[in-house]
């Protein structure tokens, strides 16, 4: 049996945001997740910034985003006839 609780901890012990059906000084194994993201200060801008070269990509990626998704003719290249 497991159970999902929310709790809040105060530096030192975590407190319960609900009742918990637990057996008085029965042995518990704990799984700690962060429930909520904290919301940041900064923009998206500031955001997008912080990924600025994460992707290694070719230096024409945006202007020839069709060629890299679709695998068109890249408009920068002359068909030759």
């Amino acid at each position: 049996m497991s159970t999902v609780v929310r709790a809040t901890f105060d530096g030192q012990s975590l407190f319960p945001e609900s009742p918990v059906d637990l057996e008085p000084n029965g042995q518990y194994i704990i799984t700690i997740e962060p429930c909520c993201h904290k919301i940041s200060e900064s923009s998206a801008w500031d955001v997008l910034e912080t990924a600025i070269g994460a992707v290694d990509a070719p230096a024409d990626w945006a202007s020839e985003h069709d060629h890299y998704l679709y695998g068109i003719a890249k408009r920068g290249k002359k068909s030759e006839a």
